[in-house]
């Protein structure tokens, strides 16, 4: 299932990922992703004035204790991140920008990849900072209120794939 909102112009995916959300990733990223053995792709990206670049690797379904997750790496010069646990993420065309993040416990945590070779992330996000006003917030959580609002969605937690929609 995929839902737009056309205002943001985004597409958000959850839970089970697939080789179709690989190919919504690369859309909105502008770049072909590498198939990396089996459930490994990879995104190769650089800025305009190829100054700057940064690779991104998707693992689809990596099996730790018989339980699957998905994990989100991102490697750029002298920074290496990674995202466990990655439960969804938010493709914004308007935006160039997909943000992957997981959420347990009231707790968010959001790697931000932007077509430019761009990466942000936060971490142990509370729910009161997604959710509450955030001109109200001090300017240095503010940009991370609105930078992980994406991530809010009514009915996050019963989400299924049983219909899925293809939205152009």
């Amino acid at each position: 299932m995929v839902q737009e909102d056309k205002s943001f112009a985004y597409k958000r995916m959850i839970h089970d990922f697939t080789t179709k959300n690989v190919d919504e990733i690369a859309d909105v990223l502008e770049v072909k992703p590498k198939l990396i053995g089996k459930d490994l792709f990879r995104f190769e990206l650089e800025n305009e004035d190829k100054t700057h670049r940064l690779a991104l690797e998707i693992h689809l379904g990596l099996e730790v204790d018989g339980k699957k997750l998905n994990m989100v790496s991102v490697y750029s010069g002298g920074t290496f991140l990674q995202l466990h646990n990655c439960t969804a993420f938010v493709a914004s065309k308007m935006l160039k920008q997909v943000t992957f993040f997981g959420k347990q416990n009231g707790i968010t945590s959001g790697l931000i990849v932007e077509v430019g070779a761009g990466c942000s992330l936060y971490a142990n996000v509370g729910d009161e900072i997604l959710t509450g006003d955030f001109t109200k917030l001090p300017e240095d959580l503010m940009m991370c209120g609105v930078a992980l609002s994406l991530t809010e969605t009514e009915g996050f937690d019963d989400f299924t794939y049983e219909e899925e929609d293809d939205v152009s």
